[in-house]
Order: structure tokens, then sequence, then C-alpha cells
């Protein structure tokens, strides 16, 4: 199928230009201030006027729900497929969290392929907060090597809910995922649910310090609470993923920017922790509430730091370009280019997602789902 996207913005050296883009199949195979085409059955999407900009990469969604903190009537559900598509996210990478207990690699695995078949480009992590790691072949290398959806582990540290993981034990993990990341031609990367203990980020630190694992395979997130130690890491060359709020984006929008103006050009990513459990705790590591991550908090973000002064085109770089390049996907991912995947966002006026192609399939115009969706009313 050939589309043709006219009477959009696209940024382009150096400023948004009427733009349009010619879709063949799954890729952008033209971008120009005008295409001449008149192929048989060549269809004509008029962009109104909007800005055109990358579909979204959120690398931590949990796809199968997270939570199960406080018994199991606080098991988050699993992610809808409409969610992350009415947030403008076409690329997602999904995990488990607290419970790798009641929740399985396996089920993880089959909710990824099932994104998949609706049309999201979807990855998974294997692993969960405990240690050793739950799998699904009995071994991290196996499957980041052999399950085509498995990018990398998942771990927590300095968390009262982890497994309270040692120096070698983290330091045998991540080489693990190294490893099986040079075998696949996968990212091979070792995920970091950081909490709020009192050592931060020190483990890794340690690791680094003794070991000769690249600082590539460390990914920490939720570095928001630890900023001073995750710009450390950052200007070490370490990539560092901030969770959005969906509270206060503008609070969380003003600690994004300036990480972003303090990092390295390109080492800021930002993240939702999509239908993952928010739990509340008390002094003495109780719970007294718990709530849940919207993949919706993305997007949010982004405008917030548009309304704090950033330029969009700026402002979409932590959850476009730069996990892009982080999971080794630019610019099949994360860039509006020649052979780019055709995974595109159209802004209004007012910077609500108006329309979402992914892999060249419309799924969102004026706002409304165009595809059908099994077991929600979209």
């Amino acid at each position: 199928m050939i589309k043709l996207l006219n009477h959009i913005l696209v940024f382009r050296e150096g400023a948004w230009r009427p733009t349009e883009i010619l879709i063949a199949d799954r890729r952008i195979a033209r971008v120009a201030d005008r295409i001449p085409c008149s192929l048989e059955g060549l269809e004509i999407i008029d962009g109104q006027g909007m800005k055109a900009i990358p579909g979204y990469l959120d690398q931590h969604v949990h796809i199968t729900g997270g939570g199960g903190e406080g018994g199991f009537s606080n098991q988050v559900p699993p992610l809808r497929f409409s969610a992350p598509v009415k947030a403008g996210i076409t690329t997602l990478v999904g995990l488990l969290g607290t419970d790798g207990t009641t929740r399985s690699v396996e089920s993880l695995v089959a909710k990824t392929k099932a994104l998949r078949e609706n049309g999201l480009t979807a990855f998974c992590l294997t692993g969960a907060y405990e240690y050793p790691s739950p799998t699904v072949t009995g071994s991290v290398r196996r499957d980041i090597v052999l399950i085509e959806e498995c990018i990398g582990v998942k771990i927590a540290i300095c968390d009262h809910r982890s497994a309270s993981i040692t120096r070698d034990e983290l330091a045998r993990l991540a080489s693990d995922a190294h490893q099986a990341g040079i075998l696949s031609g996968k990212p091979g990367i070792v995920h970091l649910h950081t909490g709020s203990g009192p050592d931060r980020l020190d483990l890794i630190f340690d690791v680094l310090a003794h070991s000769n694992i690249p600082i590539s395979v460390f990914r920490p997130t939720h570095v928001a609470g630890k900023l001073e130690d995750a710009l450390r890491f950052a200007q070490m060359g370490g990539y560092i993923d901030i969770t959005c709020s969906a509270e206060n984006p503008d609070k969380r929008a003003g600690l994004i920017l300036d990480a972003v103006s303090r990092a390295p050009r390109g080492l800021v990513t930002i993240s939702t922790d999509g239908n993952g459990s928010m739990p509340v705790w008390n002094e003495k590591n109780e719970m007294i509430g718990i709530g849940a991550g919207s993949v919706a908090s993305l997007h949010e973000n982004i405008l917030a730091m548009v309304r704090r002064g950033a330029p969009l085109e700026e402002a979409i770089l932590p959850a476009t370009e730069n996990p892009a390049r982080a999971l080794k996907l630019y610019p099949r991912k994360g860039a509006l280019l020649e052979g780019s995947d055709a995974d595109i966002l159209l802004l209004d006026g007012a910077g609500r997602i108006d329309t979402v192609f992914a892999l060249g399939r419309m799924l969102l115009r004026g706002g409304e789902m165009q595809v059908h969706c099994n077991f929600e009313d979209c």
C-alpha cells in the first residue's frame, strides 16, 4: 500500500518546513517539499497543516500489568492495545516488576507477540525484581539469544522489594546480557529498577570499577530522586532514564530539562512505567496507598517541557531519537527519514495527538481508533 501524507510540517534543516511524506508499505520512501506521484491506488492523506513527529518509544511498560503489593486484588490489569496508540507510542518494551511469581516471562513474551500482531513494534525483557532471574529457557543468555522479542534483562536494586543482589551477581548478570547481545545483535542490556534506598547507584559504580563490562550495558531507570548520581553516570557515558509523572508533569518536565542540559547530549531518555503499580510507602516501608502508571504521561510530560520553553523538536528527543539510539534502533526508529519505519504522529495546533501511523498503518485519526481492538471498546 502506497500512501502520500501531505499538508504537514516536518522539522528539517533547522526549521519546521511544509513537507510531504511518501509511505511505501511499512517504511518512509521519501521526504520532500513536494512529491509528484500518480501511482494507481495511491492513498492521499491530508495532514491539515499539522506537525509530524516520529512515533514515541517507551522502554518501560508493564504490558501484562504490574503490582501485587498489598495482595492479589492490587494487581494492575494488562495493557490495552488502544492505550499506547492514543498516547502516540509506536514502539515499546514490556517488562515485569515486583511480581515474577504470578506474572511470568512466558506471559510477557506472549503479550509482546500480541502487540506486534496488532501493529505496534514491541520488545520485552526477561527477568523481574528477584535474583536469580525468572526466565523462559532457564538462562538469561538463552532468552536473549533465542527469543526474538527479548532484548535484555530486568533487575531491581536499592529497593526494599529487591533481591539485594551483590556486586558479583550483578556483574555475572550483566556479562550474560552483554554476551547474549553480542551473539544476537541485540542491545543486551540490564534494565535496572532503582528504588529509594540510600545506596542509590553505588552498586552500578562498584561493578564498573571492578569489571570490564561496558557502561552501555547498564540502564538505570526511575532516577529522578537520585539525579546527581544519575548525572555522574551519564558523564561517564551511560544512558539514564527518567520516569514521567502523571500527577505533576510540569515539575517533572523541569527536572527532565535540567538533566538534559547537564548530561552529554543524547544520553537522557524518558519512559512511563505504564500499567505498573505505584505504591505509596511510609517511613517503615509499609504500603499506605497504591495507584498505577499511565502511558499517556509520556506525551503529557513532553507538552509540559514545551510549556517551559523547550522547542518541540528538542522536547521529543528523550522519547524518540535518544531511546532509539539506546536500543540500537536508530534511524529505523526515532526519525522521519527515508528508510525509517513509517511511525508518524500528527499533532494539532494545541499539541494534541490527532493521528498515529505505526509501520505505515493508520491506527488513530482525529483522536479516534481506526482499527478493531479485541476485548475492548475502541
